[in-house]
């Protein structure tokens, strides 16, 4: 935390990149009072409107405004990648724990389950889990965990690894310390930054991957504003309605800059390179 504030103080493109984050967030906060029109309610007299006074991103061809289905998109989308984010974060951060602390069988099996998982292409193997499982948002979640933890684990595997060797790690041994007590006063922060770092440089890699299963059908589902949906749903009308895909996809664009220079300034910030 005492990094985070220094670096929020003394680092100006960190200091932005946050606000631009905090922006992001509380418009995804306050999206039921900066929205103009209900995001779901259709007027057919108003379908395929170009962008106006009245509807300053036009509307589709439901006539539902556009600029009020993307802010709600932003608290659709982003929640959902949050939540992404940290449910593949707990998974693999646990599963590469375990595997480097306690190696043997344990490594063995968790270690082996994540080359099996690598072997085949993510989205690819997405996919394929999605559609089986059928088209929703939960499910593309689960899809997206199951081929992203292995990247989690094998980071925290190998950061365990080299910690378990320090004088430390030895010395609480020596001392008594249980298993668990060492895990979590040694073992874990010294490799949550280093991790967290990652989670937030995955956030929009996450968006895309997610919108991209929502575009073919496998994410969320109409009525739905989310973003990779309203891309699929507006491709149909690209050459009369263009603005039905250019918005939203300035939306993910923007959001996926923003969380990218924001992970790339937080690493700088928490340097993980220089506690080896």
């Amino acid at each position: 935390m005492e990094n985070l504030i220094r670096g929020f103080k003394e680092k100006p493109t960190f200091r932005f990149t946050t606000l631009l984050v905090l922006l992001l967030i509380l418009i995804v906060i306050l999206a039921p009072v900066i929205s103009p029109y209900n995001p779901l309610e259709a007027v057919m007299k108003d379908a395929n409107q170009a962008p106006s006074a009245a509807h300053l991103f036009g509307t589709d061809k439901l006539g539902r405004d556009v600029l009020s289905r993307i802010i709600y998109g932003g608290a659709y989308s982003l929640t959902s990648v949050l939540a992404l984010v940290a449910i593949i974060f707990c998974v693999g951060t646990t599963m590469g724990v375990l595997a480097g602390y306690y190696g043997g069988m344990v490594d063995t099996v968790i270690m082996r389950v994540a080359d099996m998982m690598i072997s085949f292409p993510g989205v690819i193997l997405a996919i394929a889990i999605a559609g089986v499982m059928g088209g929703s948002l939960i499910n593309a979640m689960i899809a997206l965990t199951v081929v992203t933890w292995t990247k989690y684990a094998r980071l925290a595997r190998s950061v365990v690894l080299k910690i378990k060797k320090r004088d430390f790690v030895d010395a609480a041994i020596v001392g008594g310390g249980t298993s668990t007590h060492i895990l979590i006063a040694h073992i874990l922060p010294n490799i949550i930054p280093v991790l967290i770092v990652t989670a937030v440089s995955d956030i929009g890699a996450m968006m895309m991957e997610l919108a991209g299963l929502s575009f073919l059908g496998f994410g969320s589902q109409p009525p739905a504003p989310e973003w990779g949906l309203m891309l699929n749903e507006g491709r149909q009308q690209l050459q009369t309605a263009p603005w039905l895909m250019f918005f939203p996809g300035l939306a993910i664009f923007l959001t996926v800059v923003v969380f990218n220079l924001w992970g790339d300034a937080l690493r700088d910030v928490l340097d993980p390179r220089d506690e080896d």
